[in-house]
């Protein structure tokens, strides 16, 4: 049975192939389908369908799971599937790609290949300098270190000296008997824009993100040559940017042009970490699913969280200012001073390596945080799609892949780097064997793989006005209590209106949950700080 122009019809819809001139990598392809009746096809739909709702292509002469078809032969007929998000496989894509190349239809030939940032996966093995350091900023003995790992202090003393080699194992087990260390190094995700060609900022709301659309306040932007922004609580943390709909004069159709921009910036992608939890989703499930909709990374910042103080951004700035560092790109700069914290860039966009003093940038802007210094990767365009590729198609964890890039990109030494050095062919290699690597920069590598990809979802909350409040209007308010005027500020509070944006952050702040899946999940949020391992499968609680 199905329903065509609103009459039901007592066929079965049959496959019966693409039409190659509409054969190309989109979310609507047209097909052809026959109408069966009594083992005779009896009428054939040229038909538009949904790739993501089709999942994937069936076989020539099988039955299609189409419930409705509407339109014309002048406009076009269009076909209508259902099939729930946990079904959806991305198949259809694929397969498409494989008839592209088969076909040769010209201008939508695949073009194989991409630019690629790195050959092969570097590492940095923890060594016997890298234990020593430890035991430095651990102040702890050989004696005292043999004892907590349970092994004889020659044998430490053997990993000190390079006579044995330190193995997996043993590192996996020094993590083990200190936490405090294992702990010290998070990475996790600091900003994500993706493009949608096909989406509206609306159908992104509620098809990729399926946050709660009454949550987001719609306005006009003209940023990026968009027309409408819809920003979640009214404020630029979690934001869609398109184009508005726009009314022809002469004949009264509304032209909805497609393609948006989804933004979560750095608090942004904590809020939407919330929005994962609510799902039972996790980052590769978010991108995955975004795929699906042709959506395309343009930025995407891994941020490299030194909760100990590993690195000294003033150590760091010193040693640019005496050349004490190689650097794949010849472009850097040094931003701030001590008082206010350093910020150190390594190249330019599409990519960026920059250290900064994260606890003094936060104390400046009145909030408290727990991360003293932060590397990030600043990836845009290709090079973020690269990072993507290599984390969901090759089975790299995404904290290999961002030491990997950190180690290739940029190292740190403790000596000075001569003229010649810097015009060897292979100037990496010549540096590393010859020049006294800086200590912290050595351990935050050799250690980093063997830290955790982790979430941290967080309430939309008012703090920021909260901060501003008791820093700049309480002392103003004791003054007025004191002398009498109390009782007016009051009324006033009680008498204010407030805007469309602070609707909207009332209405985010005081929901518990804000996606279309969560009504029935019972989620704790009473420990802000809870995190999630990324790189376990099932997203347990780190």
């Amino acid at each position: 049975m199905i329903t065509i122009n609103n009459e039901p019809k007592a066929y079965t819809p049959i496959f019966l192939g693409t039409t190659q001139h509409s054969l190309r990598l989109s979310l609507q392809i047209l097909i052809m389908v026959g109408m069966k009746l009594n083992d005779e096809i009896v009428e054939t739909y040229n038909v538009t369908v949904s790739t993501i709702e089709l999942g994937q292509l069936p076989n020539i002469g099988n039955e299609i799971a189409i419930d409705e078809i509407t339109g014309s032969e002048l406009s076009g007929f269009k076909a209508k599937l259902k099939q729930s998000d946990a079904q959806m496989q991305n198949t259809a894509s694929t397969e498409l790609e494989k008839l592209v190349d088969l076909k040769n239809v010209g201008q939508y030939q695949l073009l194989k290949g991409k630019n690629i940032m790195t050959q092969d996966m570097n590492t940095l093995e923890f060594d016997a300098n890298n234990l020593k350091y430890v035991r430095q900023i651990l102040n702890v003995s050989q004696d005292s270190l043999a004892k907590r790992l349970k092994i004889t202090r020659q044998t430490v003393n053997r990993f000190e000296t390079g006579e044995q080699k330190i193995s997996n194992k043993f590192l996996d087990k020094l993590l083990g008997a200190y936490p405090e260390l294992a702990e010290s190094i998070e990475v996790q995700f600091d900003w994500v824009s993706l493009t949608f060609p096909d989406l509206t900022s609306k159908q992104v709301i509620a098809d990729v993100l399926r946050l709660q659309d009454n949550l987001f306040l719609e306005r006009p932007t003209s940023q990026n040559f968009y027309t409408r922004e819809m920003a979640f609580a009214g404020e630029k943390n979690i934001y869609i940017q398109d184009f508005a709909p726009v009314k022809n004069p002469e004949t009264q159709a509304v032209d909805q042009k497609f393609g948006t921009t989804l933004y979560l910036t750095g608090k942004g992608t904590r809020l939407f970490e919330k929005a994962l939890l609510e799902q039972s989703m996790n980052w590769r499930d978010f991108f995955e699913k975004a795929r699906l909709y042709r959506g395309h990374l343009t930025r995407l910042d891994i941020a490299i969280n030194d909760k100990w103080g590993l690195l000294d951004m003033n150590e760091l700035v010193k040693a640019v200012q005496e050349k004490r560092f190689w650097s794949k790109s010849k472009s850097y700069a040094v931003h701030g001073n001590v008082d206010d914290g350093w910020t150190v860039d390594f190249g330019k966009s599409p990519f960026v390596i920059r250290a900064y003093d994260k606890h003094k940038e936060q104390a400046n802007k009145g909030y408290d945080t727990d991360v003293k210094t932060r590397v990030e990767l600043e990836l845009h365009q290709d090079k973020a799609e690269y990072v993507l590729d290599e984390w969901l198609n090759n089975g790299e964890k995404l904290v290999n892949i961002t030491f990997d890039i950190l180690y290739s990109y940029l190292w740190f030494t403790n000596g000075k780097i001569e003229d010649q050095q810097l015009k060897s062919d292979t100037v990496r290699d010549e540096i590393e064997t010859t020049v006294e690597p800086m200590p912290a920069w050595s351990l935050l590598t050799a250690l980093g793989q063997k830290m955790k990809f982790v979430r941290e979802p967080k309430k939309q909350s008012v703090e920021r006005i909260e901060k501003w409040v008791l820093h700049s209007v309480v002392p103003s308010l004791a003054v007025l209590k004191k002398t009498g005027h109390w009782h007016e500020i009051i009324e006033a509070i009680n008498a204010a209106e407030l805007s469309a944006e602070h609707e909207k952050l009332v209405m985010a702040t005081t929901k518990n949950a804000i996606t279309q899946a969560s009504k029935h999940l019972n989620i704790n949020f009473e420990k802000p700080t809870k995190k999630y391992n990324e790189d376990d499968e099932q997203g347990k609680g780190a």
